[in-house]
């Protein structure tokens, strides 16, 4: 190892990557030299590093956020550990399964496929800010009442922001059904999701996930518990949706909320049918609700 090492200069020449660049892997633990000199700090890199130092610019150039660079790059390092370094290899006939790809593969396209979702939930929004700024809406929402009766929720909650929205309400979902099962208990209504604030790209909001149970269920770790009281509500039904017809969804329930002269009970909630993840597209999975705290004025 110590005839083979090369400065941190001659890295930067062979891979055409700055010292700034190399300096930052360094200290972010995607990079860090097999050597550094105690007296000097002189950092010295082996022959296996340059290839490294390449997969991380190419992954750059491809939009991966070094924290993901990570995971792509230690993949099948952990996957071989997994299995006793016995790796499977895809041949000709994989017909391009994920299960034939290596873990660093499958990392790389999981991103991918994240940044596609991300780039059509962003389509569709652009989509909805146009109709906002010229003033014409081509959705159309049905907006009606209902009344909810009081019920029990074992909740979960968090701060979360738009990236982490979808993961923590997937989380706390599995977790609430969990807790029910391991106490025996059941659910008395579909999961619904409670929004304390606007949950955006430069904002965070308390939101809770909530589970209606009829059983005698106390808090425990994560989950709380409280009685949400019986109240009207304004809704919308809704298939399978984006984000920006979501984001939509719940405007129109506030608008229709306000037209009418209402007060609002309590802040928005969507409210999540146990067919939403396998429903087809114009199947109805989920509402926007509003709840109501008083009724219209008397007209006259």
């Amino acid at each position: 190892m110590q005839e083979n090492v090369i400065t941190i200069g001659e890295l930067a020449a062979r891979t055409r990557l700055s010292l700034k660049a190399l300096r930052l892997y360094d200290e972010r633990g995607l990079l860090p030299p097999a050597l550094v000199d105690a007296r000097t700090g002189v950092r010295r890199y082996g022959p296996t590093q340059v290839e490294r130092a390449r997969r991380i610019a190419l992954l750059r150039a491809a939009g991966l956020p070094l924290a993901r660079i990570a995971a792509v790059l230690d993949a099948d390092g952990r996957a071989d550990a997994a299995c006793g370094n016995g790796r499977k290899s895809g041949g000709a006939d994989a017909e391009g399964t994920d299960e034939a790809l290596g873990a660093g593969e499958r990392e790389l396209l999981a991103y991918w496929r994240e940044r596609e979702a991300e780039h059509a939930a962003r389509r569709e929004a652009v989509g909805y800010a146009r109709e906002v700024l010229s003033g014409r809406s081509t959705t159309v929402f049905e907006i009606a009442e209902r009344d909810v009766p009081e019920q029990r929720v074992l909740f979960v909650r968090r701060h979360v922001d738009a990236a982490a929205l979808p993961g923590f309400l997937a989380e706390a979902s599995g977790l609430l059904l969990g807790r029910l099962r391991e106490v025996d208990a059941c659910l008395s209504g579909p999961l619904f999701a409670v929004y304390h604030g606007l949950v955006g790209d430069d904002c965070d909001a308390l939101v809770e996930v909530c589970a209606p149970t009829p059983n005698d269920v106390g808090p425990h770790g994560p989950f709380g518990v409280r009685i949400e009281p019986a109240h009207r509500e304004a809704y919308t039904a809704l298939p399978r949706r984006g984000f920006a017809a979501m984001a939509a969804a719940h405007d129109a329930v506030g608008a229709w909320v306000a037209a009418r002269g209402y007060r609002r009970g309590g802040p928005n909630r969507e409210v999540y049918y146990p067919n939403r993840e396998t429903a087809g597209p114009r199947e109805h999975v989920t509402d926007v609700a509003v709840p109501l705290a008083a009724v219209p004025p008397a007209e006259g």
